[in-house]
């Protein structure tokens, strides 16, 4: 039977198509070389049933891509690594907050602003040539839920009535000049829409096309904490909770692993790990 007539079955219940194509994609993003995808490939085709889940295709390819190198494993995990910065939502609006940072942007984390009617508790500021953007965090730990346009619309006025007041301030340092809605899930066609026609900006974790949220971690190398596949659930929730939320803030603040009572030679695993996944990251950016 070919592998184009395997239904397999999506996180929302969903049955689709098996495609090699997409599976291939993911990989490659992973940075592993030709000849490993093609044997992953090859070995996930071999054991497809009907009615597979895509969780398991991508149990299996992770667990193959963890014997090449970890560092691929983790690439592979991101979206994975995503969800697992809640269930507060706080984790991810620092994550936003880090990823902008990087792109330039002086950055502001929950803060209270006053709007022409009332006062607005906003995720992220972010600053950045005489130009200001409020930055809503819509976090889902479950990977069926959307933001549908309901969540676009509500934000719009939040914007619009914070920047009626920004904008008249005559001490003003920045102009208020856009709103944004990012989601760790994705945005339904309506919600698109909406963003489109208003001028609000949406980031999600596939929109806009090629400047989506997973194209700028990877083009930055911003990788959470969380795709360490090293690290225990328990180990990334404490350092969670010491504002380590970037791999890259763990290896200048490597002492929290001592924090936690990890062995000398667990720690030097686990910065190997994740020092390859942010050395490889800047090669190829290089």
């Amino acid at each position: 039977m070919k592998t184009k007539d395997f239904d397999i079955v999506k996180f929302s219940g969903a049955r689709v198509k098996f495609s090699i194509d997409k599976l291939r994609g993911s990989l490659k993003r992973t940075g592993a070389d030709k000849k490993t995808i093609d044997r992953i490939i090859d070995v996930v085709r071999d054991e497809l049933y009907h009615g597979i889940s895509t969780n398991e295709i991508y149990n299996r390819a992770f667990a193959l891509l963890k014997k090449e190198k970890s560092y691929f494993a983790s690439k592979y995990k991101l979206k994975k690594a995503i969800y697992e910065l809640g269930p507060t939502g706080f984790p991810f609006e620092r994550f936003v907050g880090a990823v902008l940072a990087y792109s330039g942007f002086e950055i502001e984390i929950n803060r209270q602003v006053n709007g022409h009617c009332v006062s607005h508790e906003i995720d992220v500021i972010a600053h950045k040539n005489g130009e200001t953007a409020l930055i809503e965090c819509k976090f889902h730990g479950d990977r069926g839920l959307n933001c549908d346009v309901k969540i676009p619309l509500y934000i719009q006025s939040r914007f619009l009535d914070v920047k009626k007041n920004w904008n008249s301030n005559p001490k003003k340092d920045t102009e208020l000049t856009t709103g944004w809605v990012v989601t760790n899930t994705r945005f339904t066609s309506d919600a698109i829409e909406y963003g489109e026609c208003s001028g609000l900006y949406l980031l999600s974790w596939d929109y806009p096309i090629e400047n989506a949220l997973k194209d700028r971690i990877d083009r930055l190398g911003l990788y959470p904490i969380t795709v360490s596949t090293l690290l225990t659930k328990r180990e990334k929730q404490f350092l969670l909770s010491r504002d380590i939320v970037l791999c890259r803030e763990l290896l200048g603040d490597d002492f929290y692993l001592d924090h936690l009572g990890i062995s000398d030679e667990r720690k030097d695993k686990i910065l190997n790990e994740i020092g390859n996944l942010c050395e490889f990251q800047n090669q190829n950016n290089g």
